[in-house]
């Protein structure tokens, strides 16, 4: 039997870190849970300690694909997802990325996500990242920025270190097409935090963009490398 490792980096997710850990740990094929606290303020470290997982806190934070590193070398497992922390009892539906790999139908499988509830951006960081996954492996993604994933051990050896900051999905996604890795989306119901039309969103998703930018940059550089 495979083992899992659900990775789960976190920062101010107190309201909903409770929720996420014990939704995972439901899900029957998971073995072990690492909470990254990426250098929270708040009692995010204190409540997923007390779900008796293991915490890894990190000061200061160092951005989404940091502190995702920063779990690597702790990884001692055939399968590993990471998670957004902000999911909630939804989390619970990371089976549906988890049980492909285990049973190799993929190496890589990405969470698709519902219809948003909220009105968000225009578009513009999703289809970016769209046009440059076609580029790089002819693949038609709907969910390029989605945090829910689950890979074999031979894929995440082959995108480490993470991209850090909000590429990090989108670098992951490019460099295991490259590789020629099997990837797949599959669709679910889960939901998280979402951002709308104001000024928080506005400048959420322009710090978002970026780095999109910036790592389809390096990207294209490494493929010519």
């Amino acid at each position: 039997m495979k083992t899992v490792t659900v990775v789960i980096p976190a920062y101010n997710e107190e309201k909903r870190i409770t929720d996420t850990l014990r939704a995972v740990k439901g899900i029957p094929d998971v073995q072990e849970i690492i909470v990254v606290n990426d250098g929270s303020d708040d009692g995010t470290s204190d409540r997923a300690r007390q779900e008796g997982v293991t915490v890894l806190d990190l000061v200061p934070n160092r951005g989404k694909g940091g502190a995702m590193n920063a779990a690597l070398s702790f990884l001692k497992t055939d399968v590993v997802a990471f998670l957004d922390a902000d999911l909630g009892a939804s989390a619970g539906e990371a089976w549906k990325i988890i049980e492909p790999v285990v049973n190799e139908r993929t190496d890589l499988c990405i969470a698709a996500f519902p219809r948003p509830h909220k009105k968000g951006g225009f578009g513009l960081v999703k289809g970016t990242a769209v046009r440059a996954i076609r580029q790089a492996g002819n693949m038609e993604a709907t969910a390029p920025l989605s945090g829910q994933r689950a890979m074999n051990m031979e894929v995440l050896r082959a995108v480490t270190p993470f991209h850090e900051a909000y590429g990090v999905e989108l670098g992951m996604t490019i460099y295991a097409l490259r590789k020629g890795f099997r990837l797949m989306e599959v669709p679910t119901t889960m939901s998280h935090n979402e951002t709308g039309r104001d000024l928080k969103g506005f400048l959420h998703r322009g710090k978002q963009f970026w780095d999109v930018i910036r790592v389809i940059m390096i990207e294209k550089r490494r493929g010519r490398g």
